[in-house]
């Protein structure tokens, strides 16, 4: 390969790193919420269980990615579920917590699969929608695109599930932590429910919003800002679990 085409495929590769990165944090939040009630060793496990389908699905929609262009409905089920459950719990007096209750390890999961599903979707064809516009290379097709693409896309997905690891059981111990947090981390699912549902009204067969304004800066910067809001709403107004005691005293 040339240097100025590894140039440009390496170039690619860190921005590709850093989109990941941050589209692998919804992931890991949304994981962190559904596994939060299981016990200490069952979390784990649905942790790692998610890690493993988010990989698989990721590595899936790879290979299938031109099919997953035309197919705007995994991503509208992906948007409807997540928008359901923080809903779900902001709406109820108890905040969800009989439901967790009774939620089995199966039962979470399977939640989890679904979630994993739809953000494996909105991950790749991000990554695909980045990685399209740059030159062919001899390197000969996987998966129905040019190698050396596949590859970056590969170390994209890769990035990204390295992100979900870490930040997972990080979001976890905040939550833990600090429980009444909990309820702007549902707003925050919810929000990223509506990136989805964008993402699925902007798609070529849906087309109802533009997809150069999905893509674009106007919508990038009021989506994050949004979370930056939430996230920082949340974090002063919650409290720690010492804090609740003292006031408890």
């Amino acid at each position: 390969m040339e240097l100025t085409l590894l140039l440009e495929y390496g170039w690619v590769l860190i921005i590709l790193i850093c989109l990941e990165g941050l589209l692998s944090a919804d992931n890991a939040l949304v994981l962190a919420i559904m596994s939060k009630h299981l016990p200490k060793e069952q979390q784990k496990k649905a942790i790692n269980i998610g890690l493993l389908l988010a990989f698989i699905f990721r590595i899936g929609a790879i290979f299938i990615i031109s099919y997953l262009f035309h197919v705007w409905q995994v991503q509208a089920v992906g948007a409807a579920y997540l928008i359901f459950i923080s809903l779900k719990h902001l709406l109820k007096k108890d905040h969800g917590e009989n439901d967790k209750k009774g939620k089995s390890y199966r039962m979470t999961v399977a939640q989890i699969a679904l979630a994993d599903i739809a953000f494996a979707v909105d991950s790749i064809l991000a990554a695909v929608a980045l990685v399209l516009a740059l030159p062919d290379t001899p390197m000969g097709n996987i998966g129905g695109m040019d190698g050396a693409k596949f590859i970056v896309i590969l170390l994209g997905a890769i990035a990204g599930l390295i992100v979900i690891r870490f930040a997972a059981g990080y979001f976890v111990k905040v939550l833990t932590e600090r429980p009444s947090l909990e309820t702007a981390a549902m707003l925050l699912v919810g929000w990223v429910g509506v990136k989805l549902l964008m993402h699925t009204l902007a798609h070529p067969a849906v087309h109802i919003i533009s997809h150069e304004f999905v893509e674009g800066p106007i919508w990038n910067t009021i989506f994050w800002s949004v979370m930056l809001l939430i996230a920082l709403g949340g974090w002063f107004l919650s409290k720690g679990k010492t804090e609740k005691n003292d006031e408890a005293n």
